[in-house]
């Protein structure tokens, strides 16, 4: 009996250190799946970060370009077509751009009685200024003033 006892507690000897083991394994393991899981969110907040960042730029980037293309358009037209006011409406100044284009018309239509021709060449000229003062801004003072500013003339 006594080899049995000797068995038997040698057996749950064994059992209890497989116990502890495992515990010891488990606890290792859920600490190793916390320190995953915060690497894991450290990883997504640098990814949010970035991703923001590289969306910055691009809206800053493409803005830009955008104005620098607006600048160049709206001066060539304004120098070109400037009576019709379409570098106005280019810019965004609907209003401004109908009424370059209202008294352009108006000239044409009155241009029969002869006080027309002067009333045509007076958003001609408004639109040849214009033109040149947009060409001779630098990039970002025409975004300032035209784009940001909201200024509609000259």
């Amino acid at each position: 009996m006594s080899d049995e006892k000797n068995l038997s507690d040698d057996l749950n000897d064994m059992l209890d250190d497989a116990k502890d083991g495992a515990k010891k394994a488990a606890d290792k393991a859920e600490d190793i799946a916390d320190g995953a899981k915060e690497k894991a969110k450290e990883f997504a907040s640098e990814a949010k970060e970035t991703a923001k960042e590289f969306s910055d730029g691009a809206k800053e980037a493409f803005g830009k370009a955008s104005g620098d293309n607006k600048k160049l358009l709206a001066g060539i037209l304004g120098i070109i077509f400037g009576g019709l006011g379409v570098h106005k409406f280019i810019l965004g100044y609907n209003k401004e751009g109908g009424i370059l284009l209202g008294v352009w018309l108006l000239g044409a239509i009155l241009s029969c009685i002869g006080i027309g021709i002067l009333i045509v060449w007076i958003p001609g000229v408004i639109g040849l200024i214009e033109g040149i003062i947009y060409l001779t801004k630098s990039d970002e003072e025409f975004y300032n003033t035209y784009q940001v500013g909201k200024k509609p003339w000259f």
